[in-house]
């Protein structure tokens, strides 16, 4: 595998924790257009019967990632769905190579997909202790924006889109380790409020 291929398929684990369908038909549609030599296993991205699931998928989630706390329970359930699937693209591009190394590719693939993913739904959980509902809609189009210039950057100017996708990880880093503590305190209001409503009376003394 070159060094183009191997960008490739780190950009394309890590968008695929931002947005797996917006991934799947960004990367299949390149290849339907010839523009992009998908590497390893990837040729299926291309079928007509994949690119319509991904659409159809990505439709549901553009418009489920835009509305206040319906976006974290998407981005709940979707912690079993974008790390794997981070780690199995990452892996099926290194066919060429021996078990061991495909194994080790798919471990990068899905940590680089549980870095973005867990970022934005860190992100999400932020946004959502907030009154208005705009915040969310401007980082959904944010995120779409990333994932999708950051393939179309690897399938063209790959030491472009290595740093970039370096900037991404720290940025999502950041946003982790910033908004970690936050997180923790929402949690911690709702598990009160949860108490509260469990008490007779909603838990007010007499």
């Amino acid at each position: 595998m070159d060094w183009a291929s191997l960008g490739l398929a780190a950009a394309t684990a890590s968008t695929s924790g931002i947005n797996l369908y917006a991934t799947v038909l960004t990367l299949g549609l390149l290849q339907r257009a010839n523009w992009l030599q998908l590497p390893g296993e990837w040729g299926l991205l291309g079928e007509t019967w994949i690119l319509a699931l991904a659409a159809a998928l990505f439709v549901i989630e553009f418009f489920a990632d835009k509305i206040p706390y319906i976006d974290s329970i998407w981005d709940g359930i979707h912690t079993f769905i974008r790390i794997p699937a981070g780690g199995l693209l990452m892996a099926s591009a290194f066919a060429d190579l021996d078990p061991g190394m495909r194994l080790a590719a798919g471990l990068v693939g899905g940590s680089l997909a549980l870095t973005t993913h867990s970022a934005k739904a860190t992100a999400r959980l932020a946004a959502n202790a907030s009154p208005e509902p705009f915040s969310n809609i401007i980082l959904s189009v944010v995120e779409d924006v990333v994932a999708v210039s950051l393939l179309g950057l690897a399938a063209t100017y790959p030491w472009l889109a290595a740093l970039a996708l370096g900037i991404l990880l720290a940025v999502c880093i950041v946003i982790i380790v910033t908004l970690f503590k936050f997180t923790k305190k929402v949690f911690s209001k709702f598990s009160d409020i949860s108490r509260q409503a469990a008490i007779p009376g909603g838990g007010h003394k007499l």
